[in-house]
């Protein structure tokens, strides 16, 4: 594509849970000077001229931006397609109603488990009767409902409960996408990565309520990264199909891409059209001309585009490799490992938990981190089937 489709403005890192699996960027001092409303007006009028046809706004929690309403306003105005990814805390029936008379057109509400017990233990923080009000408020005003799960080896046994409560909640679109490992995630994989069993029994849950469902509820399963033989095309390739903006205005290719060492690209500096053509951050990875061998020489580079460049920076320190993921890549070994670890019948007892800290205790027991973000799975651009976009 010669266009982004998508834009993914996360608002603001702010967000009242405090998930294991959280994305957020570890260095969250980065981004407290946040855009101004006027500034993202700009950058909405910018990235409507650009070709966006879709604007999800992400966090964190966008609900903790007082002017959300007025954001929704103006790209409804641009005749943007808007999304709202929530933890659904603090969206009142009132704050609801003005959304809606703003132009909201979709909501997607994260879910952390099917029992109140263990979804308030995953988020941090009691919320989940909060998540059903707000689940059932979304369908009283007319939206359609999104659920999104971020699923673990905590909350990977109850996909069959899972499903239950997106019936019972009336969703069109049930999302199950296994934990990314990158900012939180990352310090706490050993404690969250599920084994083989789990992932096949969770696979065959969501496979017969696809077909049971078929053509009243959309349900997306996407596999963990670590199980699958080949990687799947980041973002849809670099810089092909939508961008991120940042609190803080950075313009990105990926969600995860604040920690590779490449040079930074913002809004306050630049437009994102020439972001978007020309800067050295967005020509980086576009296209083939970049990779080495195995995947220059491969015949899917033009299908998985060597995989996730973050990925491969987390696990090998350079961005250029081919993701480890693969099964081909020199590197492989590396995922593998951690794979043989995550089905050993017992696994550590101490694990990462908040800013690397450690924690001791049962098998089972979660960590936590300082800062959740329950929301930054993928908006409903582009297919997330197991060889579609994560991320």
């Amino acid at each position: 594509m010669t266009r982004p489709f998508g834009l993914l403005a996360e608002l603001t890192y702010r967000c009242p849970l405090h998930c294991a699996y959280c994305s957020n960027p570890l260095n969250l001092a980065d981004y407290r000077d946040e855009l101004t409303t006027a500034e993202w007006r700009r950058v909405l009028a910018e990235a409507r001229e650009l070709g966006v046809l879709q604007l999800h706004l992400s966090g964190g929690e966008p609900l903790q931006r007082r002017d959300i309403v007025e954001i929704v306003r103006c790209a409804t105005e641009l005749g943007l397609y808007t999304n709202l990814i929530t933890s659904a805390l603090g969206l009142s029936r009132r704050r609801a109603e003005q959304l809606r008379a703003a132009g909201l057109d979709h909501v997607q509400i994260s879910i952390q488990a099917d029992l109140p017990a263990a979804s308030d233990r995953i988020a941090g923080t009691p919320s989940f009767q909060r998540k059903l009000e707000v689940a059932r408020l979304v369908k009283e005003l007319g939206w359609p409902l999104t659920l999104n799960v971020v699923l673990h080896r905590h909350n990977i046994d109850s996909v069959a409960g899972i499903l239950r409560l997106a019936e019972e909640l009336r969703a069109e679109r049930l999302e199950l996408a296994n934990t990314q490992y990158y900012g939180w995630a990352w310090r706490n994989r050993d404690a969250l990565l599920p084994s083989r069993s789990q992932l096949d029994r969770a696979e065959a849950v969501a496979r017969a309520a696809r077909e049971r469902l078929k053509g009243r509820m959309e349900i997306i399963y996407v596999r963990p990264d670590y199980y699958g033989q080949y990687p799947k095309p980041c973002m849809g390739g670099w810089g092909q199909r939508q961008l991120t903006v940042a609190p803080n205005g950075d313009v990105l290719p990926c969600p995860a891409a604040q920690a590779l060492p490449l040079p930074h690209a913002s809004v306050r500096t630049d437009t994102l059209a020439w972001i978007w053509t020309q800067s050295p951050l967005f020509q980086r990875f576009r296209g083939t001309h970049w990779m080495v061998d195995p995947c220059q020489s491969c015949a899917r580079r033009e299908i998985d585009f060597g995989g996730c460049r973050c990925q491969a920076f987390q696990l090998t320190g350079d961005a250029a490799r081919t993701d480890p993921v693969c099964h081909l890549s020199p590197d492989h070994g590396i995922v593998a490992e951690a794979v043989q670890a995550a089905n050993r019948e017992t696994r550590p007892r101490t694990y990462p938990a908040e800013g690397g800290t450690t924690r001791s205790g049962g098998q089972d027991q979660i960590p936590d981190c300082d800062s959740g973000n329950p929301d930054r799975a993928t908006p409903p651009v582009v297919d997330l089937s197991p060889r579609g976009q994560t991320r």
